[in-house]
């Protein structure tokens, strides 16, 4: 399994990265799959680098704040009206309960329109999340597991070729981090919040604490930083994971693959 950052801002894109998207890849049946978790801000326009919009086999939004989600209404100008592609492409999308109505509205339509459950049809299938559940794309298994922020949200733990990777997405601590970063071969860990300047509770969590979280869940043997916000510097985040954290702490580096 191949992931490649296509953006890691925390909170909102950043000078260097689009906000939160990663692309993971396997091979099955003979090609490709292309599995995209987030497309925040700007993320429709370096996913390009990578692959064709038209190739996503599958969305999963971790939760529907724009960080995570705005490229969508992009996307589905891209499936809709692209003017070479020989036949309509229906990209499946799971994200939280009100997901298709989230979409709708940032394409910019009615709340009469966004109730239409055929609007963003054909293009977009969308599928609910749910605590504990899980379903299968092509050689990836996700399950969802619910976290702690503001709004529904949920961490995601893929498996494909014999590897996990556990993405929290955005959470403060929460046992919910357990059973989701245990035995994860690369555990990418929300860090956008310091322990000396961000004292809000059930939003974030700062590279200690996701750190604690790898350590308590057990069996991670990898642990990357995600989701630092621009004002933050990077290396005080590593740094305090680092107190914790018995090997080396990565960070997610804007448009860098990495084998899982």
């Amino acid at each position: 399994m191949k992931l490649t950052i296509v953006g890691c801002a925390g909170s909102f894109a950043g000078p260097d990265s689009p906000a939160s998207s990663y692309l993971l890849q396997a091979q099955h049946e003979g090609r490709t799959w292309n599995l995209v978790l987030d497309l925040g801000n700007g993320a429709l326009g370096s996913l390009q680098r990578f692959i064709d919009p038209l190739a996503i086999d599958a969305i999963v939004l971790s939760h529907l704040h724009p960080d995570h989600c705005a490229d969508l209404s992009g996307l589905h100008v891209v499936l809709r009206y692209h003017p070479v592609h020989p036949q309509t492409v229906t990209v499946p999308v799971w994200g939280p309960v009100g997901t298709d109505l989230r979409v709708a509205r940032a394409a910019g339509v009615t709340d009469e329109e966004a109730t239409q459950p055929a609007l963003l049809k054909p293009e977009f299938d969308f599928r609910e999340l749910a605590d504990l559940t899980s379903f299968t794309v092509g050689p990836f298994t996700v399950t969802a597991h619910r976290v702690n922020h503001p709004v529904e949200a949920f961490g995601l733990r893929v498996e494909a070729d014999g590897k996990v990777l556990a993405y929290t997405g955005d959470t403060d601590s929460t046992p919910a981090l357990t059973p989701l970063l245990t035995g994860a071969d690369l555990a990418l860990a929300d860090s956008a919040f310091c322990d000396e300047t961000d004292d809000a509770e059930g939003i974030h969590l700062s590279g200690r604490r996701a750190a604690e979280a790898a350590v308590t869940a057990g069996g991670v043997r990898r642990l990357m930083l995600t989701h630092i916000p621009a004002w933050h510097d990077r290396e005080v985040c590593r740094n305090q994971a680092a107190a914790v954290w018995p090997g080396d702490v990565e960070l997610a580096e804007p448009f860098a693959s990495y084998d899982v």
